[in-house]
């Protein structure tokens, strides 16, 4: 068997527009990634990114990070996020390693929402949808959650 201190070696692939996330202003997000894990991080121009860990905990630290720097949000994709701010206007919820997108008070809830701290608090967990990405902007929905219709909307009569 393995020692599970033997180096450990993954490559993954990222979009090469998102190179320049990974590798940070002059390099400073690459290092932090190095410095962090104590993992080395190889890019190339293509985007082929290899990771040679001191081991797997540190070789999986650092691709958790890269993950989490090149992840998207996706339209239609549902996410476990955590409302990290309250506005009048609705609610800011982190969906990704720091990725947050707006809840607006329209899509909390079928029923008419007059304050969202009625539905919401800071730091609780709740199932949201993507509706759009608009320039990174990201909105999100409650109400259009699957079977959200569905559980609010009188049932139909049977003929």
């Amino acid at each position: 068997s393995v020692s599970s201190n033997a180096p450990a070696m993954v490559t993954m692939k990222v979009d090469s527009d998102k190179i320049r996330d990974v590798i940070g202003k002059g390099g400073a997000t690459i290092r932090g990634i190095t410095e962090q894990t104590g993992a080395s991080v190889d890019i190339d121009d293509n985007g082929t990114i290899t990771i040679f860990g001191e081991g797997s905990e540190s070789r999986d630290a650092a691709v958790a990070m890269i993950l989490s720097i090149t992840a998207e949000a996706e339209v239609g994709q549902i996410y476990k996020g955590k409302v990290v701010k309250i506005a009048d206007f609705g609610a800011f919820v982190n969906i990704l390693p720091g990725k947050d997108g707006l809840l607006h008070i329209s899509q909390i809830s079928q029923e008419r929402v007059e304050k969202v701290t009625d539905f919401l608090s800071e730091g609780q967990e709740i199932d949201v949808i993507v509706l759009d990405v608009d320039r990174g902007r990201i909105k999100l929905s409650m109400k259009e959650m699957p079977g959200q219709a569905d559980a609010e909307a009188p049932a139909a009569a049977t003929e």
